[in-house]
């Protein structure tokens, strides 16, 4: 089950960069994307309903982190359409007030849904039966309308607020950079700190080899976060900007040979500096 929905994203993904690449217009790109996602996710759909889960276990982390990882891509690409097409031309203030306004619906959604952020978020599991369980759902634990409306042989009571966690962050980001970008400051916190210290001195090749290291290692909220948002943060840490890093990524996988030349070093380096050391 996993290796097969995991082969499906997978490819989803590299589709999505594709899209990516051949179209500039982001509202046009958002459109196809959405589609290619509702396609996929039939795929998978089909696939559970005709194999099932093998236990529990299994059918928990389909709806706790599987699916999810997939919905989040619908939502966000229908959130950019949404938001891209509805714009107003008013200049600076009014873009400002509309992007703002946008902001602060994500923000009220993690107010109003502020005890399972918590609980996604710590990777709890003392509420999984309940909560990624197909027909186990408790009307206690704050279930949201269009879960009584969904198909409950592909749906539990939270697979979809979990997608919606995960698709906030990167549409927060989408907005963030929309601010920054025409110079609007949303709030202290996010652009009024202290630049960082540290400056990436090694090439950007090296960095996204690292970064996609790390995102294939499930290093950062136990894997539950797009490649994107990981890229952006290392560019702010580290005061660099890495332009198309996908693109950088396909060029290290086709590398005939040794495709992780600067992890391959960082183990050398540390191994001869601990040997060094030994001899002390």
């Amino acid at each position: 089950m996993n290796n097969f929905c995991k082969e499906v994203i997978q490819k989803l993904d590299e589709e999505i960069k594709e899209l990516s690449f051949e179209e500039d217009n982001i509202i046009l790109l958002s459109e196809a994307v959405v589609e290619l996602i509702l396609v996929r996710i039939k795929q998978i759909k089909q696939y559970v309903l005709e194999k099932g889960f093998k236990d529990i276990d299994e059918e928990i982390n389909f709806f706790k982190k599987v699916k999810p990882s997939i919905v989040s891509k619908l939502i966000y690409y229908n959130a950019i359409y949404k938001i891209e097409s509805k714009k107003p031309y008013g200049g600076d203030k009014a873009l400002k007030k509309y992007l703002e306004n946008e902001v602060t619906k994500l923000k009220r959604f993690f107010d109003n849904n502020l005890d399972f952020y918590r609980y996604y978020r710590t990777n709890s599991t003392y509420l999984d039966h309940k909560y990624f369980i197909r027909g186990k759902y408790d009307i206690k634990l704050s279930l949201d309308t269009y879960y009584f409306e969904s198909d409950h042989s592909f749906a539990t009571s939270h697979d979809y607020k979990a997608a919606k966690i995960l698709a906030n962050d990167l549409i927060q980001v989408y907005l963030e950079d929309q601010l920054f970008k025409k110079n609007i400051n949303t709030s202290p916190k996010n652009y009024l700190i202290a630049p960082s210290p540290l400056s990436w001195t090694s090439s950007k090749t090296s960095l996204i080899e690292l970064i996609y290291a790390l995102h294939s290692q499930a290093t950062f909220n136990n894997g539950l976060v797009d490649i994107k948002l990981i890229a952006k943060t290392f560019e702010e840490v580290f005061n660099i900007e890495l332009g198309d890093f996908y693109r950088t990524y396909l060029e290290l996988r086709n590398r005939k040979t040794n495709r992780t030349k600067f992890i391959d070093s960082l183990r050398d380096s540390l191994t001869r500096k601990m040997d060094e050391q030994d001899e002390e």
